[in-house]
């Protein structure tokens, strides 16, 4: 027992420490002790009782909601994991960083997680699928699973051939440790230079890493669940992905969830017009500027088949 504790307190620093065996352990075995960090994140949002808020504050929140929400869904999800599009090795890596920045592991762990779950989609085998499981295990609970703690790189080979990557997703602690000391200084600094701004170190740190990083986990969750349940049916696919307009403004774009099982190549998951697509606009703003390149459309044939409704 000793020794499985020390071994979740060193994977909580270097996630190549924590081995399980697949063959052996149950899905639903969860490792309390390692996930005691990510609910005590949970907690340190109650700090707000006694931080209390400033406009600053609540600004830089948002800002970095925004920013990190952008990274997850435009690299971690529509870049390593479905190649939509392409880049060179230091944006790459670049966007790797600030996506780590949300505290939702290394991107090797989270693309291979995702194409697993495009693989089984609803079916045995999907380990945050709600209606295999249930809505809290495919929201939330699949993640403390002893199971779901490791990278499985036979998903990623295209992607784990690169060490920087495989570094920043050993250690994916050092670069949330690193904004949320940014955050506590930046706080500090604002405090002396300009107290008009009415923040200090704790509130900036407790506003600007510990809510923003949990309200935005908690969104980009909502798509493995409530995206499964709620909305409604475009496509016919071998799965119960619904499209979402509210998930799709809170998710910027991730919302069109059976547009993008219906065709995961595609860089825009918004099909029509008007189905609004945050990070596929940023995405092709950042085309202009040849930071990223060769965007995958829809095809038409593929849009325009196996339709339920427009």
């Amino acid at each position: 027992m000793l020794k499985q504790r020390l071994t979740s307190i060193i994977s909580w620093f270097d996630t190549s420490k924590y081995n399980v065996d697949s063959t052996e352990t149950s899905i639903y075995a969860v490792d309390w002790f390692r996930a005691i960090p990510f609910f005590g994140m949970h907690l340190m949002c109650f700090g707000v009782i006694w931080v209390g808020w400033s406009w600053t504050a609540v600004l830089v929140a948002a800002a970095l909601y925004c920013i990190r929400m952008f990274c997850i869904t435009a690299f971690y999800h529509r870049y390593f994991s479905h190649r939509t599009f392409k880049t060179n090795r230091f944006f790459q890596l670049i966007f790797a960083l600030l996506g780590s920045s949300a505290t939702q592991k290394g991107p090797l762990w989270w693309a291979s997680h995702h194409r697993k779950h495009h693989r089984y989609s609803d079916k045995e085998g999907d380990v945050h699928s709600p209606h295999i499981h249930n809505l809290y295990w495919s929201h939330i609970g699949w993640i403390t699973s002893k199971i779901n703690h490791t990278t499985d790189l036979r998903l990623i080979k295209d992607f784990a051939k690169f060490p920087e990557l495989r570094f920043l997703n050993r250690f994916d602690i050092i670069v949330p440790v690193i904004l949320a000391t940014v955050l506590l200084f930046l706080g500090i600094m604002l405090e002396e230079v300009a107290p008009e701004l009415g923040t200090n170190g704790i509130q900036m740190l407790i506003w600007g890493f510990f809510v923003s990083t949990i309200v935005l986990f908690h969104a980009t969750c909502t798509i493995n669940s409530l995206s499964h349940i709620f909305g409604r049916k475009r496509y016919q696919t071998a799965d119960e992905s619904k499209n979402n307009f509210y998930l799709s403004l809170l998710t910027f774009g991730e919302g069109w969830h059976n547009n993008h099982h219906r065709y995961p190549g595609s860089t825009r998951q918004g099909f029509f017009w008007w189905e609004i697509d945050i990070t596929f606009y940023l995405l092709k703003i950042m085309s202009w500027f040849r930071i990223i390149h060769d965007l995958r459309p829809v095809p038409v044939k593929v849009r325009e088949s196996k339709l339920m409704y427009r």
